[in-house]
């Protein structure tokens, strides 16, 4: 193979793949809709990519089927797009995302990471120990993780690759884990499954494709059941019980510490990077699934853990202004209903007594609709609430769906609906204390300029600083 061709090359999860195939000396192009920082780093990387739906916007090299060629393609374009109608019906090596994947770690030892949410930070996490301990490994990620600037982690040595293994469209179908971790099974993505009964069908058939010689980590407390193939070894992890988790937590001065309990032992004094309550289980996760490739000592799994810098959207703070009144900016990536309440209320532990407003932008009019209820009682726990229009990514309107149907059940009396063309200044009108916005859309773009209108003298900082 000599050239790689990306339909939604913008998507964070193809970003990966592109940078791999780059690494391997390849010619890279693709097309996306909207251009956005990520897919101007690709290009600068040397991703030739086009912004228009049109066959002309093709590089020649790439026009012409051949055994040479692969062109990757992630379901959130229309099947009726003229680029991917023209390699879908050109006798084109054509492949989803996921296949490719699947077929650049099947001869890996894979740690895949699965779940409703949590995937992200608990592979980020993984990846960053292994890398950081010197293990090695090859991982493709769903999210930026900061201090490397990128989503993907290259070793020439190292016999693992970690994976985010992602269920919409049953993707993680494709992969082969040597190692499974299970972090949640909320009903989601109820578009492609239709019930939440298929949803956890889908998860148990994942287990089935772990090997024989592997190992499956399953959160407690889960309506999975699952199927893991004879000779898989199964364990349970969380933050107060399980095979793997937390003892002796204490929270004080911006840090959370606790000592990590394995089977048979423990390492402690385990101080998170990104101190915040929703990454006690994520690093659980991350620390459970590297022990059990034989490679985590006591010295490095410290290290590691109080050096992990975080990922971009994922609980990452923009502002944080001195002092004890001084106004904070937290972004992140929420966009379940369970992530958001979770995403509140490590807030609210992080600045007990402040006044916490949330900016919300709902992703999809599916899970809108289905999930109405859920997101208003998630964002009654703020004191005030700044609810943006839905972000409708791939889909078309839906009759009757708007965040209007969120609104109407929010109880928190503090509560306002805006367009996100207003977004910046109403909230810089507003005068917030602690700020945090939340969702999967396109309004994190918009958080560095009100930050800079609300303090021109601040700069970019993290939770960890």
């Amino acid at each position: 193979m000599k050239r790689v061709y990306f339909i939604g090359a913008g998507g964070i999860g193809m970003a990966a793949l592109e940078r791999y195939f780059l690494s391997k000396g390849m010619s890279v192009a693709g097309y996306d809709r909207t251009e956005t920082a990520l897919t101007r780093e690709l290009e600068h990387e040397g991703v030739k990519i086009s912004y228009i739906d049109s066959t002309d916007t093709i590089p020649a090299e790439f026009r012409q089927p051949d055994d040479d060629t692969l062109v990757v393609y992630t379901p959130a374009v229309p099947a009726d797009s003229a680029i991917m109608t023209h390699f879908a019906s050109g006798g084109f090596n054509l492949v989803k995302r996921s296949k490719a994947l699947g077929h650049i770690t099947e001869d890996s030892k894979a740690i895949c990471f699965s779940g409703t949410h949590g995937k992200t930070t608990t592979s980020s996490m993984a990846a960053h120990i292994l890398h950081s301990t010197g293990v090695g490994c090859n991982a493709f990620l769903g999210g930026i993780l900061l201090g490397y600037n990128s989503n993907l982690i290259l070793s020439a040595t190292s016999p693992y690759s970690v994976v985010e293994a992602d269920e919409y469209d049953r993707s993680f179908h494709q992969l082969r884990p040597y190692i499974a971790v299970v972090t949640a099974t909320d009903p989601d993505h109820l578009d492609i499954y239709g019930t939440e009964e298929a949803y956890l069908e889908s998860f148990a058939h994942f287990t089935e494709l772990i090997r024989e010689d592997g190992a499956l980590l399953v959160h407690t407390g889960l309506k999975l059941v699952p199927r893991p193939p004879h000779g898989v070894k199964t364990y349970t992890f969380s933050r107060e019980e399980g095979d793997f988790h937390a003892r002796n937590i204490r929270r004080g001065d911006g840090r959370i510490t606790f000592d990590f309990v394995y089977p048979g032992g423990s390492i402690d004094n385990i101080d998170l990077g990104v101190p915040v309550d929703i990454n006690i289980d994520n690093a659980i996760a991350a620390l459970g699934a590297c022990w059990l490739t034989g490679s985590l000592d006591s010295e490095g799994a410290r290290r590691a853990m109080a050096s992990y810098p975080g990922v971009e959207r994922r609980f990452q703070c923009h502002l944080r202004q001195p002092g004890p009144a001084g106004k904070v900016v937290i972004d992140d990536y929420a966009h379940h209903p369970d992530e958001l309440e979770s995403s509140i209320k490590s807030v609210r532990a992080l600045y007990p007594g402040r006044h916490l407003t949330v900016a919300f932008q709902p992703h999809l009019y599916t899970r809108t609709r289905d999930f109405a209820p859920e997101f208003a009682r998630a964002l009654s726990h703020a004191d005030s609430v700044v609810l943006l229009d839905i972000y409708p990514a791939r889909e078309e309107p839906i009759p009757g769906v708007s965040s209007k149907i969120i609104f109407d059940n929010i109880t928190t009396s503090d509560k306002v609906m805006i367009s996100k063309e207003d977004f910046v200044n109403t909230l810089k009108n507003r005068n917030f204390d602690i700020l945090l916005t939340a969702g999967a859309g396109d309004m994190s773009f918009l958080v560095p300029e009100l930050c800079r209108l609300v303090d021109p003298l601040s700069t970019i900082s993290y939770v960890n600083d």
